[in-house]
């Protein structure tokens, strides 16, 4: 009952604090919320929440995966390449680039379970792999030229964008697997205790393998939306993007040491995480004074979620 309470308690803060942030911005300046400024923030938000669902189920095993922005770049290379002529038919260029975005999760997983490395360093070293590949597959340069068809995928359906209409699919798939697949059940089982998850028949590897395979899978999705948006594959794309995406994991209550976590809640830190990017922008607020405090909400974000599992 008490951790109950406590989990509504943090979800509800959450919610007032967007709902106050809100309120400020928009008194701070006059475009925060207009019609289409929130339809650009819509659309940002997207390619962070659909990476930070997919760090969600790593996370959740007591894993991490640093390497989404480099996957990001080398998913939206790769799409943007095989776009470029036209010739091909939409779902070719997609489906390249998710396949090279589930590659890299695989190869990460397969690295943590059969190696046994740790999953930070598997990560990091997917980084620069990733990185390294997307600059030499793209000769350092934007890939530019892509099929119209392509970049019909960032427009709107009904006056939705379509990268939103995509992060709600993929949230509400997440929910429903997380909630109601005894897959997903494994999950938070290996994260809360992986020997006794062992212990009790669970195929703890496989697990792991499906958790990092559909993290690249949703990094892959997130570097086609945003080749689709930019109508470019950037080789230099996605820098940083692992750390938005893992700081609204974190503040949404998903804990670093495994096993406590929900969709919900990152849906939450990702509209908080979006909410301030954007007031900052509209402010004017400098970059480099935007890394900092983007750098002090990740602490504080760790540090709330040691205090929490210390409780």
């Amino acid at each position: 009952m008490i951790a109950l309470d406590r989990n509504l308690l943090h979800r509800f803060g959450l919610l007032l604090i967007i709902f106050l942030i809100g309120i400020a911005l928009s008194l701070a300046t006059e475009s925060f919320a207009t019609l289409s400024n929130l339809t650009n923030v819509a659309r940002q938000v997207s390619i962070n929440g659909i990476l930070a669902v997919g760090v969600t189920f790593v996370l959740l095993t007591a894993g991490v995966d640093l390497s989404l922005g480099s996957v990001v770049a080398l998913s939206g290379v790769a799409c943007a390449t095989f776009a470029q002529t036209g010739e091909h038919f939409v779902l070719i260029p997609i489906s390249v680039g998710l396949l090279v975005g589930t590659a890299c999760g695989l190869t990460n997983g397969l690295f943590v379970t059969i190696a046994g490395i740790p999953p930070f360093i598997v990560t990091l070293g997917m980084m620069t792999v990733a990185r390294g590949l997307a600059l030499i597959f793209s000769g350092g340069r934007p890939v530019a030229n892509i099929s119209v068809n392509l970049t019909d995928f960032a427009g709107d359906i009904g006056g939705v964008p379509i990268p939103l209409l995509c992060f709600a699919a993929v949230a509400t798939l997440a929910w429903f697997f997380l909630r109601h697949f005894k897959l997903g059940r494994h999950i938070y089982a290996i994260g809360g205790n992986e020997q006794a998850a062992r212990a009790a028949g669970i195929s703890v590897n496989k697990v792991k393998l499906l958790s990092y395979a559909l993290c690249g899978l949703l990094a892959g999705l997130a570097g086609v939306v945003l080749t689709a948006r930019t109508t470019t594959g950037q080789p230099n794309a996605g820098v940083a993007y692992e750390l938005d995406a893992i700081a609204a994991v974190v503040i949404g209550g998903t804990s670093l040491a495994g096993g406590i976590g929900t969709i919900t809640g990152t849906l939450l830190g990702v509209l908080l995480i979006g909410e301030i990017n954007n007031g900052l922008d509209l402010m004017g607020v400098s970059s480099y004074f935007q890394a900092v405090i983007k750098g002090v909400i990740i602490v504080g974000a760790v540090w709330l979620d040691r205090r929490q599992s210390r409780s």
